[in-house]
């Protein structure tokens, strides 16, 4: 059997590559999360009160300089990580060992691999949280906008799918806004439990040294490190699960919304037409318009929550400490996650370029519609609700000159067709992009003091 020579040991070459399965591919998405994150260690390291000093102030700024080289690297596809690396950790000390010698073979002091991923998976899921909240808050844009525009186009509302009342076109689109903004409160209090930084607990357990947590968790602009050292690897697969499921909510306001999009674009009903251009035709039939772009936002969703309880089911039976297992958790949580963007990326310019047709959706109305409003416009004339409701249940006739303009105009009630506050719900949109400037800059600036020579 033959063996190849890693930086942690020689090993089978069918073991080395059944156990760093994906990694290698994967990785790619986490070299510069692990070169910040080695930055961070090694300035921390530099600092330290011991005698002699670990790394020296002039080391540290050798092997920031070799990191920030990684970076540009990475960024223009040129880093390699091998398949004898197992993982970008190691890819990235076998090359600050190749440029600085023994320099190289102490920056992984004082941790362990099992705290690098850690910390990395971090660092990813805080820029791609940020970046799903930015095309939410893209689509919210283009749905309030559509809504407002859209206020005072009846629409008939349904339960079971059956004409119900008298609706309109911009309480649907706002319903789905709102929903949208909830979505976006759990992608920020995901945000909230994944901003510690879980570097500095090794391998679970602490080291004899006198590292400084809370330095390298500033350093990195995180708001704190995670308290103790074996919940900093524990909450590996739990925090990836926590930010799946706010990814699966956001897909679950979407799903429904594409459906809505399916129906209401039919023929049958005609309400709404999409854009020739962002949608696809047939191989076969050469009329054909297709939503292909919506029927895989739905099938999409499905898929997101699978990526979710995949993580969940890897880790439900996991004893304290780290285990293997939650290598295989990276693979769904970064395709949840650029699913869900790629979703709602997609989605925004279907809803900036979606027709409303007007005549289409007055001719929704049946009077039968009209029923509830007119049961209670006999309420309030002093009919008890119960005789009214039969008095209309037995004299649908009496709906046929209802019109429904005038019914949605009578509907101004908090949140309803025509007391939709505008306000509040573009308030909330702001506060959602405001929340992601200010991280970005607390981010930013902690990135650039660090990297900073």
């Amino acid at each position: 059997m033959k063996t190849q020579k890693t930086t942690v040991g020689s090993v089978s070459q069918e073991v080395l590559a059944f156990t760093a399965g994906r990694d290698v591919e994967l990785d790619v998405n986490l070299i510069q999360a692990d070169c910040i994150g080695t930055a961070a260690h090694v300035t921390m390291l530099s600092k330290m009160k011991v005698n002699p000093a670990i790394i020296t102030a002039e080391e540290r700024r050798k092997v920031i300089a070799e990191l920030k080289e990684i970076i540009v690297q990475a960024d223009e596809g040129l880093f390699e990580i091998r398949l004898a690396d197992q993982d970008v950790h190691l890819a990235v000390e076998r090359t600050l060992t190749e440029k600085l010698g023994d320099l190289g073979k102490k920056i992984h002091t004082c941790r362990s691999r099992n705290d690098q991923v850690a910390v990395d998976l971090r660092l990813y899921s805080r820029e791609q949280i940020l970046g799903t909240l930015d095309a939410a808050t893209s689509l919210i844009s283009a749905l309030l906008i559509f809504a407002k525009k859209n206020e005072k186009v009846p629409m008939v509302g349904r339960t079971h799918m059956q004409p119900g009342m008298p609706s309109s076109v911009g309480l649907w689109a706002a319903a789905h806004t709102e929903s949208l903004l909830d979505d976006c409160a759990l992608l920020i209090n995901a945000y909230e439990l994944n901003d510690q930084c879980p570097l500095g607990s090794a391998a679970s357990y602490g080291v004899p040294l006198p590292i400084d947590r809370e330095l390298t968790s500033a350093l990195l602009g995180f708001s704190r490190p995670t308290h103790t050292v074996l919940y900093a690897n524990n909450g590996r697969g739990k925090l990836e699960s926590v930010v799946l499921g706010a990814m699966s909510q956001v897909m679950l306001s979407l799903s429904r919304m594409a459906q809505d999009l399916m129906l209401f674009t039919m023929p049958e009903f005609g309400y709404f037409t999409l854009p020739d251009e962002l949608c696809t035709g047939s191989s076969i039939m050469p009329q054909k318009k297709n939503p292909d772009v919506i029927e895989l936002v739905r099938a999409r969703a499905t898929r997101v929550k699978a990526c979710e309880l995949a993580v969940y089911d890897l880790i439900k039976g996991s004893p304290g400490g780290y285990n293997r297992d939650l290598q295989d958790a990276k693979e769904p949580f970064m395709d949840g996650i650029a699913m869900t963007r790629a979703c709602l990326l997609v989605l925004a310019p279907f809803v900036q370029t979606i027709q409303v047709n007007k005549d289409a959706l007055i001719a929704g109305f049946t009077p039968d519609v009209f029923a509830t409003d007119r049961a209670l416009e006999l309420v309030g004339q002093g009919v008890p609700f119960r005789d009214a409701y039969h008095h209309v249940k037995e004299n649908l006739g009496e709906l046929e000159s209802m019109d429904p303009v005038k019914a949605i105009e009578q509907k101004t009630h908090l949140g309803a067709p025509l007391g939709i506050d505008w306000e509040l719900l573009n308030d909330r949109a702001k506060a959602v992009a405001e929340t992601v400037r200010e991280k970005r800059r607390i981010i930013d600036r902690a990135v650039a003091k660090l990297l900073k020579m």
